[in-house]
Protein backbone atom coordinates (compact mmCIF):
# COMPACT_ATOMS: atom_id res chain seq x y z
CA UNK A 1 0.00 0.00 0.00
CA UNK A 2 1.40 3.62 -1.05
CA UNK A 3 0.69 6.75 0.26
CA UNK A 4 0.14 9.40 -2.32
CA UNK A 5 0.20 13.30 -1.11
CA UNK A 6 -1.15 16.12 -3.09
CA UNK A 7 0.85 19.03 -1.74
CA UNK A 8 -1.50 22.42 -2.30
CA UNK A 9 -1.07 26.10 -1.45
CA UNK A 10 -4.77 25.74 0.47
CA UNK A 11 -5.12 22.11 1.18
CA UNK A 12 -2.96 19.04 1.60
CA UNK A 13 -4.71 15.91 0.58
CA UNK A 14 -3.22 12.27 1.58
CA UNK A 15 -4.78 8.56 0.53
CA UNK A 16 -3.52 5.05 0.72
CA UNK A 17 -3.91 3.44 -2.45
CA UNK A 18 -4.12 0.02 -3.42
CA UNK A 19 -1.96 -0.96 -6.40
CA UNK A 20 -2.28 -4.42 -8.15
CA UNK A 21 -0.98 -6.27 -11.63
CA UNK A 22 -3.50 -5.69 -14.61
CA UNK A 23 -6.11 -4.40 -11.69
CA UNK A 24 -7.15 -0.47 -11.42
CA UNK A 25 -5.83 1.32 -8.32
CA UNK A 26 -8.10 2.01 -5.18
CA UNK A 27 -8.22 4.73 -2.87
CA UNK A 28 -8.61 3.45 0.64
CA UNK A 29 -8.69 6.11 2.87
CA UNK A 30 -8.60 9.95 2.46
CA UNK A 31 -7.55 12.33 4.76
CA UNK A 32 -7.52 16.04 4.28
CA UNK A 33 -5.38 18.89 6.24
CA UNK A 34 -5.46 23.26 5.38
CA UNK A 35 -2.12 23.60 4.47
CA UNK A 36 -0.66 25.98 7.29
CA UNK A 37 -1.32 29.12 7.62
CA UNK A 38 2.51 30.79 5.61
CA UNK A 39 3.33 27.72 4.07
CA UNK A 40 6.30 27.10 5.97
CA UNK A 41 8.89 24.42 5.49
CA UNK A 42 8.07 22.81 9.27
CA UNK A 43 4.63 23.36 9.68
CA UNK A 44 3.91 21.57 6.49
CA UNK A 45 6.42 18.83 6.56
CA UNK A 46 4.90 18.25 10.42
CA UNK A 47 1.52 17.95 9.08
CA UNK A 48 2.09 15.76 5.73
CA UNK A 49 3.73 13.52 8.81
CA UNK A 50 0.91 13.25 10.52
CA UNK A 51 -1.08 12.43 8.15
CA UNK A 52 0.99 9.55 6.58
CA UNK A 53 0.99 8.52 10.36
CA UNK A 54 -2.90 8.95 10.05
CA UNK A 55 -2.75 6.74 7.17
CA UNK A 56 -0.45 4.17 8.67
CA UNK A 57 -2.81 3.21 11.60
CA UNK A 58 -4.92 1.04 9.34
CA UNK A 59 -2.79 -0.56 7.22
CA UNK A 60 0.92 -1.03 5.96
CA UNK A 61 2.11 1.75 4.49
CA UNK A 62 5.91 1.25 2.53
CA UNK A 63 6.28 4.58 0.66
CA UNK A 64 4.90 7.62 -0.16
CA UNK A 65 4.70 10.26 -3.48
CA UNK A 66 4.61 13.63 -3.14
CA UNK A 67 2.73 15.99 -5.87
CA UNK A 68 4.78 18.85 -5.15
CA UNK A 69 3.28 22.60 -7.06
CA UNK A 70 6.64 24.05 -8.99
CA UNK A 71 9.29 22.34 -11.40
CA UNK A 72 11.64 19.65 -9.88
CA UNK A 73 15.30 19.14 -10.96
CA UNK A 74 15.99 16.14 -13.15
CA UNK A 75 17.18 13.42 -9.67
CA UNK A 76 13.29 14.23 -8.23
CA UNK A 77 14.62 16.15 -5.02
CA UNK A 78 14.15 19.50 -5.29
CA UNK A 79 11.75 22.75 -6.99
CA UNK A 80 14.40 25.41 -8.01
CA UNK A 81 11.42 27.88 -7.59
CA UNK A 82 7.95 27.25 -5.97
CA UNK A 83 5.93 30.08 -7.17
CA UNK A 84 3.41 31.06 -4.35
CA UNK A 85 5.47 29.55 -1.74
CA UNK A 86 7.99 30.91 0.96
CA UNK A 87 11.85 31.32 -0.67
CA UNK A 88 12.71 28.29 2.00
CA UNK A 89 11.27 25.60 -0.17
CA UNK A 90 13.38 26.92 -3.30
CA UNK A 91 16.27 23.87 -3.64
CA UNK A 92 14.79 22.07 -0.62
CA UNK A 93 15.15 18.14 -0.61
CA UNK A 94 11.70 17.58 -0.15
CA UNK A 95 11.86 13.68 0.28
CA UNK A 96 14.57 14.29 2.75
CA UNK A 97 12.87 16.44 4.74
CA UNK A 98 9.47 14.26 4.93
CA UNK A 99 11.85 11.04 5.17
CA UNK A 100 13.26 12.46 8.43
CA UNK A 101 10.23 13.70 9.78
CA UNK A 102 8.70 10.28 9.60
CA UNK A 103 12.30 8.49 10.81
CA UNK A 104 11.74 10.60 13.99
CA UNK A 105 8.41 8.76 14.78
CA UNK A 106 9.47 5.53 13.97
CA UNK A 107 8.64 5.67 10.69
CA UNK A 108 11.19 4.32 7.93
CA UNK A 109 9.55 4.52 4.69
CA UNK A 110 10.80 5.74 1.12
CA UNK A 111 9.51 9.25 -0.46
CA UNK A 112 9.43 10.24 -3.75
CA UNK A 113 8.28 13.35 -5.72
CA UNK A 114 6.78 14.68 -8.52
CA UNK A 115 5.35 17.35 -10.37
CA UNK A 116 1.97 17.69 -9.15
CA UNK A 117 0.53 18.32 -12.88
CA UNK A 118 2.97 15.09 -13.75
CA UNK A 119 1.12 13.44 -11.03
CA UNK A 120 -2.27 14.15 -12.18
CA UNK A 121 -1.31 12.86 -15.69
CA UNK A 122 -0.01 9.52 -14.31
CA UNK A 123 -3.15 9.28 -12.20
CA UNK A 124 -5.79 10.01 -15.24
CA UNK A 125 -3.40 7.18 -17.16
CA UNK A 126 -3.93 4.81 -14.03
CA UNK A 127 -8.03 4.80 -13.45
CA UNK A 128 -9.14 7.72 -15.11
CA UNK A 129 -9.75 9.07 -18.80
CA UNK A 130 -6.32 8.23 -20.70
CA UNK A 131 -6.63 4.69 -19.04
CA UNK A 132 -5.44 2.32 -22.86
CA UNK A 133 -3.57 5.43 -24.16
CA UNK A 134 -0.01 6.15 -24.82
CA UNK A 135 0.28 9.58 -26.06
CA UNK A 136 -1.80 12.42 -24.19
CA UNK A 137 -1.24 15.33 -22.43
CA UNK A 138 -3.66 16.88 -18.89
CA UNK A 139 -3.83 20.39 -18.39
CA UNK A 140 -4.65 21.32 -14.88
CA UNK A 141 -6.44 24.69 -15.26
CA UNK A 142 -7.07 26.64 -11.59
CA UNK A 143 -5.29 29.49 -10.52
CA UNK A 144 -2.23 28.65 -12.97
CA UNK A 145 -2.09 26.09 -15.56
CA UNK A 146 0.09 22.67 -14.76
CA UNK A 147 0.46 20.14 -17.68
CA UNK A 148 1.74 16.83 -17.87
CA UNK A 149 2.73 14.81 -20.87
CA UNK A 150 2.78 11.15 -21.63
CA UNK A 151 4.72 9.98 -25.04
CA UNK A 152 5.09 6.65 -26.10
CA UNK A 153 3.56 5.63 -22.39
CA UNK A 154 6.56 7.54 -20.82
CA UNK A 155 5.95 10.28 -18.29
CA UNK A 156 7.97 13.65 -20.22
CA UNK A 157 10.23 15.12 -17.93
CA UNK A 158 13.10 16.53 -20.25
CA UNK A 159 17.07 17.12 -19.68
CA UNK A 160 16.98 19.18 -16.79
CA UNK A 161 13.65 17.50 -15.20
CA UNK A 162 11.32 21.03 -16.09
CA UNK A 163 9.69 19.38 -19.58
CA UNK A 164 5.69 19.66 -19.72
CA UNK A 165 5.35 23.12 -18.53
CA UNK A 166 2.72 23.70 -20.98
CA UNK A 167 1.11 26.87 -18.65
CA UNK A 168 4.51 28.54 -20.15
CA UNK A 169 3.80 28.57 -23.46
CA UNK A 170 4.25 32.06 -24.76
CA UNK A 171 0.73 33.18 -26.29
CA UNK A 172 0.56 36.77 -26.09
CA UNK A 173 2.03 40.29 -25.13
CA UNK A 174 4.05 40.96 -21.91
CA UNK A 175 1.97 40.41 -18.60
CA UNK A 176 4.69 39.22 -16.34
CA UNK A 177 3.77 35.48 -14.93
CA UNK A 178 4.83 34.47 -11.76
CA UNK A 179 7.35 31.91 -13.21
CA UNK A 180 9.62 35.27 -14.34
CA UNK A 181 8.54 35.13 -17.54
CA UNK A 182 6.52 37.31 -19.52
CA UNK A 183 3.28 36.51 -21.91
CA UNK A 184 2.57 32.95 -20.30
CA UNK A 185 -0.50 31.01 -20.98
CA UNK A 186 -1.76 30.99 -17.47
CA UNK A 187 -0.97 34.68 -17.37
CA UNK A 188 -4.29 34.42 -19.94
CA UNK A 189 -6.15 31.67 -19.74
CA UNK A 190 -6.02 30.77 -15.94
CA UNK A 191 -8.48 32.11 -13.32
CA UNK A 192 -6.36 34.51 -11.35
CA UNK A 193 -5.59 36.60 -14.91
CA UNK A 194 -9.14 36.05 -16.10
CA UNK A 195 -10.70 37.51 -12.57
CA UNK A 196 -8.14 40.29 -12.34
CA UNK A 197 -9.49 41.12 -16.39
CA UNK A 198 -12.94 40.88 -14.59
CA UNK A 199 -12.04 43.59 -12.33
CA UNK A 200 -11.20 45.71 -14.99
CA UNK A 201 -14.00 45.27 -16.33
CA UNK A 202 -15.87 46.26 -13.70
CA UNK A 203 -17.00 43.06 -12.71
CA UNK A 204 -16.74 40.87 -9.50
CA UNK A 205 -17.21 36.90 -8.45
CA UNK A 206 -14.80 34.09 -8.97
CA UNK A 207 -14.58 32.16 -12.23
CA UNK A 208 -17.43 30.28 -12.51
CA UNK A 209 -19.19 33.21 -12.00
CA UNK A 210 -17.88 35.15 -14.51
CA UNK A 211 -18.25 32.36 -16.54
CA UNK A 212 -22.28 31.87 -15.91
CA UNK A 213 -22.41 35.69 -16.95
CA UNK A 214 -21.85 34.77 -20.74
CA UNK A 215 -23.70 36.87 -22.57
CA UNK A 216 -22.93 40.28 -20.85
CA UNK A 217 -20.63 42.19 -22.95
CA UNK A 218 -18.01 43.45 -20.55
CA UNK A 219 -17.93 39.21 -19.15
CA UNK A 220 -17.49 38.02 -22.73
CA UNK A 221 -14.17 40.21 -23.44
CA UNK A 222 -13.00 38.63 -20.33
CA UNK A 223 -14.09 35.14 -21.13
CA UNK A 224 -12.77 35.61 -25.00
CA UNK A 225 -9.43 36.32 -23.59
CA UNK A 226 -9.55 33.31 -21.35
CA UNK A 227 -10.43 30.98 -24.27
CA UNK A 228 -8.61 32.15 -26.51
CA UNK A 229 -5.24 31.87 -24.52
CA UNK A 230 -6.18 27.89 -23.81
CA UNK A 231 -6.96 27.42 -27.75
CA UNK A 232 -3.51 28.77 -28.47
CA UNK A 233 -2.02 26.71 -26.25
CA UNK A 234 -3.64 23.65 -27.10
CA UNK A 235 -3.01 24.32 -30.88
CA UNK A 236 0.61 24.65 -29.95
CA UNK A 237 0.94 21.07 -27.97
CA UNK A 238 -1.56 19.61 -30.90
CA UNK A 239 1.34 20.44 -32.99
CA UNK A 240 4.40 19.80 -31.00
CA UNK A 241 3.17 16.41 -29.63
CA UNK A 242 0.03 14.84 -31.58
CA UNK A 243 -1.45 13.60 -28.87
CA UNK A 244 -4.58 11.07 -28.77
CA UNK A 245 -6.26 13.66 -26.62
CA UNK A 246 -5.82 16.32 -24.40
CA UNK A 247 -7.43 16.11 -20.79
CA UNK A 248 -8.43 18.82 -19.02
CA UNK A 249 -8.62 18.98 -15.29
CA UNK A 250 -8.88 21.54 -12.16
CA UNK A 251 -11.22 23.99 -11.06
CA UNK A 252 -12.51 25.75 -14.19
CA UNK A 253 -12.67 22.43 -15.77
CA UNK A 254 -16.24 22.23 -14.26
CA UNK A 255 -17.40 24.85 -15.70
CA UNK A 256 -20.34 23.92 -18.21
CA UNK A 257 -19.32 24.07 -21.59
CA UNK A 258 -16.00 24.98 -21.22
CA UNK A 259 -14.65 21.59 -23.31
CA UNK A 260 -16.93 22.76 -26.40
CA UNK A 261 -15.83 26.71 -25.98
CA UNK A 262 -12.29 25.61 -26.09
CA UNK A 263 -12.41 23.30 -29.21
CA UNK A 264 -13.98 25.16 -30.62
CA UNK A 265 -11.56 28.21 -30.38
CA UNK A 266 -8.90 25.87 -30.99
CA UNK A 267 -9.30 24.65 -34.48
CA UNK A 268 -8.68 27.78 -36.07
CA UNK A 269 -5.14 28.00 -34.88
CA UNK A 270 -4.57 23.96 -35.83
CA UNK A 271 -3.34 22.81 -39.21
CA UNK A 272 -5.67 21.23 -40.95
CA UNK A 273 -4.89 17.54 -40.73
CA UNK A 274 -5.00 18.22 -36.74
CA UNK A 275 -8.39 19.69 -37.08
CA UNK A 276 -10.46 16.71 -37.37
CA UNK A 277 -8.78 14.16 -35.11
CA UNK A 278 -8.42 16.77 -31.70
CA UNK A 279 -10.15 14.52 -28.94
CA UNK A 280 -10.42 17.33 -25.50
CA UNK A 281 -11.98 15.64 -22.24
CA UNK A 282 -12.76 16.27 -18.81
CA UNK A 283 -11.45 14.34 -16.07
CA UNK A 284 -13.62 12.12 -14.26
CA UNK A 285 -11.51 11.45 -11.48
CA UNK A 286 -11.19 15.48 -10.00
CA UNK A 287 -8.20 15.89 -7.73
CA UNK A 288 -7.84 12.48 -6.83
CA UNK A 289 -6.29 12.18 -10.16
CA UNK A 290 -3.09 13.02 -8.38
CA UNK A 291 -3.51 10.93 -5.43
CA UNK A 292 -3.54 8.29 -7.92
CA UNK A 293 0.00 9.55 -9.61
CA UNK A 294 1.84 10.31 -6.51
CA UNK A 295 1.51 7.07 -5.18
CA UNK A 296 2.38 5.92 -8.38
CA UNK A 297 6.08 6.98 -8.68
Amino acid sequence: MKAGIDFGGHTLTAASVLTGAGELPVVCRLVERRTPDGRRVADVITTMADMTLELASDCHIDGVGVAVPGMLDSNRRYSPRMANFPEEWDNLDIPGALCRELASRRLDIPVKIENDANCYALGEGAAGEAVGLEDYVVFTMGTGIGCGIITGGRLLTGAHGMAAEGGHIVVDGGAPCGCGGIGHAETLAATDGTVKRARAEGLSGEFREIWAMRGDPAADRVLEATIDGMARTVATICHLFDPEAIIIGGGMSRAEGIREAIMEASKPYLARPYRSVLDIRVSKLGSDAALYGAASI
